[in-house]
């Protein structure tokens, strides 16, 4: 008998297959996960439905095998979906109720506004930058491709560090847990087709980090000095420097 109990059974299904094609989809993968699904649908149906015995026994030894290579191609998408799930941020209203909310506020408002600066200057002297900003899920391994420096956030500093002769501004840089954490990063770079012509290996870069991250990347052309943002897997170009003070608050109110 259907009840209320095959109700949420079926909504539960239905919630983690949406959160799971939002993820493909922001990963640039999602043809991968279409064609997993609908080996999933030929499963189900050839074994469970019809009993077809035959083809039933060989998808199903597949899907054996088939777990432990989703989760070799799927490593990074199944880390964030972990991470999401248990941060901190799903818990924030409780934790807010225990910490200074003020002055922190405050801090995290000056640690902002020093990157929107940095950003503003290097954007009119066409210094090229490209600063990723941790949200939930670590970049502990992208740090270490760079050089540690673990320094307090400063416009001068950012400048300093992507000045054209300076040895670090190749690369990015990588600002977690409210500090410069590394400088020279290396990031995945993105092999999306439908990226403009016109945007460099910095803006792919901060793409690609951005679709198997959760993190926030700023880019300043040194081409044009336009600021762009990517994140979720989408870049967003000619942004105004309103606009990204707006974008990095939200970004660190959230950790």
């Amino acid at each position: 008998m259907f009840g209320i109990k095959d109700i949420v059974d079926i909504l539960i299904v239905a919630l983690l297959l949406f959160y799971l094609y939002r993820l493909m989809k922001n990963s640039g993968t999602l043809s991968l996960f279409y064609g997993v699904l609908a080996f999933i649908v030929i499963w189900v149906v050839s074994f469970e439905i019809f009993n077809m015995r035959l083809t039933g026994t060989i998808v199903d030894k597949f899907m054996s095998i088939g777990l432990i290579v989703l989760v070799i191609l799927f490593q990074d998408q199944i880390k964030r979906f972990l991470i999401d799930i248990g941060s901190r941020g799903r818990w924030s209203v409780f934790r807010r109720l225990f910490k200074h909310q003020d002055k922190d506020d405050d801090q995290e408002h000056s640690r902002v506004l020093s990157v929107v600066y940095a950003c503003m200057s290097m954007s009119k002297s066409k210094t090229g930058a490209l600063i990723v900003f941790q949200r939930k899920v670590p970049l502990t391994d992208y740090e270490k491709t760079g050089d540690i420096i673990d320094a307090d956030i400063n416009a001068r500093l950012i400048e300093n560090i992507f000045f054209k002769n300076s040895p670090l501004h190749d690369g990015a840089m990588i600002i977690a847990n409210h500090r410069i954490k590394s400088v020279g990063c290396i990031l995945p770079v993105s092999h999306d087709m439908n990226i403009p012509k016109n945007l460099g290996l910095r803006h792919r870069a901060a793409l690609g980090m951005s679709q198997v991250t959760d993190a926030i990347c700023v880019i300043v052309s040194e081409e044009t000095g336009n600021i762009s943002v990517a994140r979720d897997g989408a870049i967003t170009v000619k942004v105004t420097t309103i606009e990204l003070e707006h974008i990095l608050s939200s970004a660190f109110t959230q950790q």
